[in-house]
């Protein structure tokens, strides 16, 4: 059924907007009518510039639903059904307030379909660009169980969670990239206008010039006739190096290097058993069945080798065995995980067992995130530093040879 954005006024004089589902303008200027809605402009959805939501698709790259958006508004609508308020006053609360454009309109779409019946997670299902499969299990567990208030406060527990953990690690890998990229443009800006004309007076002296000199006035000169090359160059190495990503074996190969690399496999390694023992918890807390929380969790770890992993887990617990043994024989999961999991199956306190992991591991990230931000600092600048120090010794020989003649 076609979905029409709408502008009215409510009986009370005030000005409002949302979504509505109807066969055609006409039956849904109808509908609001009878909702006690007197409509001033109704319209297709995405025809006067508005968003498609549905798909999965947003086409603003300003207009994305942020995870902390995601995680303040499942927090408010599990505080207003706490408050005894139903479902769709309370999404028409939270339509009002929201300042999201996609996720007040997502959101509006959503009332529409609870107003005629359907359940909550079946309503989420067609906006699969903002409601993942974990976020869907959990509702429609919830929704089973009759605790979906209790629910949507794990699940916002847990999206605000995984937004702490991205935030500290990209605030951590911000400073070497950003240190790298002005390191780059200075340098490209010394070889091709600084150094040049400096240069140009041991080229005029005809002097034998100490190999460093000669290394930079090479550099320099093809800096300054193939700079558009080395753009040109870098640019389509980073394009094979994405094409290749795409490919099995290559994913496969950088995934495995990604968890062996010094200092940043460890990090990585960490970062995914904290996804997967937190998501892993936290879907079995809200009443998902094991076999299907392992194929969501599968999803969320962003590595093949850990993917791969937890599929093989997951066919050997089909098959009758415990969690723990096919995590151990993978390898893949430091022997201190696979015990409290263990552990957690004995005692039947599996889900508490798995929080308490998530709750280690990201304290060990925030050391490792600190250490690894303390050791960059130092190594950048001792970078930059024998950089700078190559071109100045280079420049200095040559004005030193001269001077003795």
């Amino acid at each position: 059924m076609p979905v029409y954005e709408y502008k009215g006024v409510d009986t009370s004089g005030k000005n409002v907007s949302g979504m509505v589902d109807a066969e055609n303008e006409k039956a849904g200027r109808l509908k609001l009518r009878k909702s006690g809605v007197f409509t001033t402009d109704i319209y297709l959805e995405g025809s006067k510039g508005g968003l498609s939501l549905q798909g999965g698709k947003s086409f603003s790259f300003f207009n994305k639903v942020k995870t902390a958006e995601l995680a303040h508004m499942t927090r408010q609508l599990a505080t207003l059904l706490a408050a005894n308020i139903p479902l769709v006053d309370a999404l028409l609360a939270l339509q009002e307030q929201l300042e999201n454009p996609i996720l007040k309109k997502a959101i509006s779409q959503i009332k529409e379909k609870v107003t005629e019946g359907r359940r909550l997670a079946d309503s989420m299902k067609p906006f699969s660009n903002i409601f993942d499969n974990l976020y869907l299990s959990m509702i429609e567990a919830g929704e089973a169980s009759g605790a979906l208030e209790q629910v949507l406060n794990r699940l916002a527990d847990f999206t605000e969670a995984q937004a702490s953990l991205k935030s500290k690690v990209t605030g951590a890998m911000m400073y070497p990239i950003i240190m790298a990229l002005v390191g780059s443009s200075l340098m490209m800006y010394l070889l091709v206008s600084v150094v040049p004309k400096i240069v140009s007076i041991f080229e005029d002296a005809k002097a034998s010039l100490p190999l460093p000199t000669r290394i930079l006035m090479t550099s320099s000169s093809f800096a300054q006739s193939y700079w558009y090359l080395i753009i040109i160059g870098a640019a389509f190495s980073f394009w094979l190096f994405k094409r290749y990503l795409r490919t099995q074996e290559g994913r496969l190969r950088f995934d495995t290097f990604a968890l062996k690399a010094p200092i940043f496999g460890d990090l990585s390694r960490k970062i995914a058993i904290s996804r997967f023992t937190r998501t892993l918890g936290t879907l079995l807390q809200s009443g998902v069945q094991l076999l299907q929380a392992l194929d969501i969790v599968k999803n969320v770890l962003g590595n093949v080798v850990l993917m791969n992993a937890v599929e093989a887990t997951k066919a050997s617990v089909r098959e009758g065995e415990s969690l723990a043994e096919p995590l151990k024989r993978s390898g893949q999961f430091p022997p201190m995980v696979v015990h409290m999991i263990a552990v957690g199956e004995k005692t039947g306190a599996l889900e508490v067992m798995l929080e308490k992991v998530a709750d280690n591991y990201d304290g060990e990230i925030d050391t490792t995130v600190s250490s690894m931000t303390t050791l960059l600092e130092p190594v950048m600048i001792l970078v930059m530093g024998g950089v700078v120090s190559f071109i100045v010794v280079a420049i200095l020989l040559p004005i030193l040879k001269l001077s003795e003649i």
